[in-house]
């Protein structure tokens, strides 16, 4: 799968990909709304056993440099339904790159997959949910206390999602 924007391409991961990924993923500020970050041993098999093999995410490349600056998790989630999250490394972060290329991938799910509905969470309610919003997301509901930050303390679900007609 190849997605071009105007800025970047969104494509499949490669072995290419470990140390750009591992900027991302071994970033303690970047992972801090996901899980405890990355080693580089751990984000080698990640890369590996779930990003190549099981094809469960693309990577979001800038063009210019050929650098891995996101990772975006595009899947099925039940039948029609895909699920999206992102991670992007923070020295690009309010840039527009996480919008630019979710939303194309969304366009793409929609257009050339046919699914009719995409899903995304959070316990991050200022960054994640701004962007899911602008999107085009809907709030499908706030689960209180569900889960549990890097911290270990409860924190707030958000559940969003979008539907191919808009409504």
């Amino acid at each position: 799968m190849l997605i071009e924007t105007e800025r970047m391409i969104v494509r499949d991961f490669n072995s290419d990909d470990a140390n750009d990924l591992y900027e991302i993923l071994g970033d303690t500020e970047t992972m801090k709304y996901c899980e405890p970050a990355y080693d580089f041993e751990k984000t080698q098999k990640f890369l590996d056993e779930f990003c190549i093999a099981q094809k469960g995410a693309f990577a979001a490349v800038l063009k210019d440099s050929q650098k891995v600056i996101g990772y975006i998790l595009f899947k099925p989630w039940e039948e029609s339904v895909y699920e999206i999250g992102w991670i992007f490394n923070k020295k690009f972060w309010r840039q527009g790159y996480a919008y630019e290329a979710c939303s194309e991938l969304i366009e793409y799910g929609f257009l050339e997959l046919n699914i009719h509905r995409v899903v995304a969470e959070t316990i991050d309610s200022q960054k994640s949910v701004g962007l899911m919003e602008k999107l085009g997301m809907k709030r499908e509901s706030i689960q209180r206390g569900q889960t549990k930050d890097v911290f270990g303390n409860l924190a707030d679900l958000y559940l969003y999602e979008i539907l191919q007609n808009g409504v």
